[in-house]
């Protein structure tokens, strides 16, 4: 059992695919990129959205993708909660570990806003002690900024917090961090893929986590 819990929130806490791909979508249509895939998309699922729009477009022109982003989240607002479902171990395992006396915090690289309507729509919010935002932080992950903002906030030790995510990026930030990392395969990162990095498990689903 760990003091602090800290989740990503996209593939990790919940399943924002179908938003996230329709804003994706939205913006690079207008602009003309109509020939990406839905894969090549949920590939960049987890980077900062100037990092996605620069993968996806190959686009390097700082004003570009500023206003790519601008227009990403102008749709996200409108439409993204609406399409942002809990995946369902999401809420027992948070009301377990919050039984348990252990404290919880989600380090997203989503707007703050955009992750507290999510969970505000399930009742969710109330196990969540800290949320930190992209634009919380000077760095996105894999700097581990968000990751040790959380410590110092809610005054834990790295050994005693474990760093919950999907993907390549937030192992990074744990390991940046230097706080034990849980994988969880519910995004587009297979086990194979954690090979490289230290992971206290690699889990099928996220109710995993109460077994560590």
């Amino acid at each position: 059992m760990y003091q602090l819990y800290l989740f990503d929130f996209d593939y990790t806490l919940a399943r924002s695919e179908k938003g996230i791909l329709l804003c994706f979508r939205r913006v690079l249509d207008r602009y003309g990129y109509t020939d990406l895939t839905d894969d090549a998309l949920r590939r960049v699922i987890g980077y900062t959205l100037a990092d996605g729009f620069r993968m996806l477009t190959g686009q390097t022109d700082p004003a570009v993708l500023d206003r790519y982003w601008r227009e990403y989240e102008d749709e996200a607002h409108r439409i993204m909660t609406d399409n942002t479902t809990l995946y369902p171990d999401a809420i027992p395992v948070l009301t377990a570990l919050k039984d348990a006396g252990a404290k919880v915090g989600i380090i997203s690289s989503k707007h703050r806003s955009l992750v507290t309507e999510a969970m505000e729509r399930y009742g969710a919010m109330g196990y969540i002690d800290l949320l930190v935002g992209v634009s919380d932080v000077a760095r996105a992950k894999p700097d581990p900024a968000g990751i040790l903002f959380a410590l110092e906030t809610l005054g834990a030790a790295r050994e005693e917090t474990l760093y919950c995510g999907d993907s390549f990026i937030d192992a990074q930030a744990a390991q940046n961090a230097g706080v034990p990392f849980a994988a969880v395969t519910t995004g587009t990162t297979s086990a194979a893929d954690f090979a490289g990095y230290p992971c206290v498990a690699v889990m099928e689903r996220l109710g995993r986590i109460l077994e560590l």
